[in-house]
């Protein structure tokens, strides 16, 4: 069977409904074939401009329809995208951009980036470049995110999945992201999650609902206005939502919700048991895994509730939790928790600008400490960096954030440790 190039899909739903809302943004939406029309232009202004088959293109757009029109039109020409934030220092804008090497910068000024082709943000292709479907063509790699790590330092984690839909497909369905509904975007689109799982609607038919700037009373009516049936968050989103006051929250109707998808943080046992009460189990879905996506874990709801706090089992790669010696600790013992894909699948990444932290056997970290139930479910800690020394036990500051924020009266909170003649660090 032949593959799906990514740069296709959008003009494939275009022909089955031409008229339906692709994309929303504050007020301004966007057909199915007015985005097809768009991105072509686009992709051809972008080649015009010196775009090739697998070159970068960093993109430095805010949330936007525009970010998602310059991403098709990079898929189109099968190149990769690279976005970053548009708000990055100009320091760390350069350094990034001096670790990717594109044959093209979005979204920035020129006089930013001296000997770099560039277009700001707003840039309109010529109108005499045609709206035609281009040859399609399969990029090597459908992403190429950065981050800093624990390290400040900024590095490129380019995914070796190629761009077309068959690699990403399963990613969809684990997530029970419907064909043709509505999806609520709510993080920054630079963000791995928010850019993979808001692509992954668009291409699944979805009238994706982009908010700019995350707002707890927004999102809630956005949810009503739209009928919104699946939406990503975090849980510092959660958090924001489930501290408005009860009478706020309540006066939106927000039963079209499926699913509530959240990530890229662990989230408070008390904060996932409200949403659960609010919700139900069954809407509720959560994954723990890097970008670098050596594996992940998978828990909804309702086995969330025979397993309080974890983040699930492993789905995809194995995992394991280690003590500073190298060896696997039983169930129940905090230990730092190991990574590697299946021996006989392939790397799912690639960094840019760093090496991963590494152990024999392809085992790899992120950083996170955790452990494991007799059931093989994970759960979480805090970051090996994060952990404070109190009299000689560990004290990990996710824990005490997280029975300090459940006070009512507390909105955010941050733990860190301080020398103590007594205690330690």
């Amino acid at each position: 069977m032949s593959e799906s190039a990514l740069g296709t899909v959008v003009g494939n739903l275009a022909h089955a409904a031409p008229h339906r809302a692709a994309l929303t943004c504050g007020t301004d939406t966007i057909s199915r074939a007015a985005l097809e029309a768009s991105t072509n232009r686009l992709a051809r202004a972008y080649r015009n401009l010196g775009v090739t088959p697998d070159s970068f293109v960093t993109i430095g757009l805010p949330n936007g329809i525009e970010f998602f029109e310059a991403v098709l039109a990079v898929w189109k020409l099968g190149a990769t995208p690279q976005p970053i934030s548009s708000r990055l220092p100009s320091a760390e804008r350069r350094a990034i951009i001096d670790l990717a090497n594109p044959s093209l910068v979005v979204g920035v000024e020129p006089s930013e980036t001296p000997g770099r082709t560039t277009i700001p943000g707003r840039f309109q292709p010529e109108a005499s470049l045609s709206s035609d479907p281009l040859p399609p063509l399969i990029g090597a790699s459908f992403k190429a995110p950065t981050s800093g790590g624990s390290t400040g330092r900024p590095k490129l984690i380019v995914a070796t999945q190629s761009a077309t839909w068959e690699s990403v497909e399963g990613f969809a369905n684990l997530l029970r992201i419907p064909r043709d509904g509505v999806h609520l975007g709510t993080g920054p689109l630079y963000h791995n999650g928010p850019f993979v799982t808001s692509l992954l609607a668009l291409l699944r038919g979805n009238h994706l609902v982009i908010m700019e700037r995350f707002d707890a009373t927004a999102a809630l009516a956005l949810i009503e206005r739209q009928r919104v049936d699946w939406m990503y968050a975090v849980p510092t989103m959660m958090h924001r939502i489930w501290r408005l006051p009860e009478r706020e929250r309540q006066r939106f109707d927000v039963s079209s919700l499926r699913v509530v998808f959240h990530m890229a943080a662990p989230c408070p046992p008390w904060l996932k048991q409200a949403w659960i009460d609010w919700l139900g189990g069954e809407r509720i879905l959560e994954l723990y895994g890097g970008t670098e996506a050596q594996a992940i874990t998978f828990i909804t709801g309702d086995e969330w509730l025979a397993h309080r706090g974890s983040v699930g089992r492993v789905i995809l790669g194995e995992m394991v939790v280690l003590d500073e010696s190298g060896n696997e600790l039983p169930p129940g013992e905090v230990g730092e928790i190991w990574m590697r894909r299946g021996l006989d699948e392939p790397p799912s990444y690639r960094y840019i600008g760093a090496r991963p932290k590494s152990r024999p056997g392809n085992w790899e970290s992120l950083g996170d400490m955790g452990w494991k139930d007799t059931d093989g479910y994970v759960y979480l800690s805090d970051r090996d960096t994060d952990m404070i020394l109190v009299g000689g036990a560990n004290v990990y500051p996710a824990e005490v954030e997280s029975a300090l924020d459940e006070h009512p009266a507390v909105t955010s909170s941050c733990v860190v440790g301080l020398p103590d003649d007594e205690y330690g660090n």
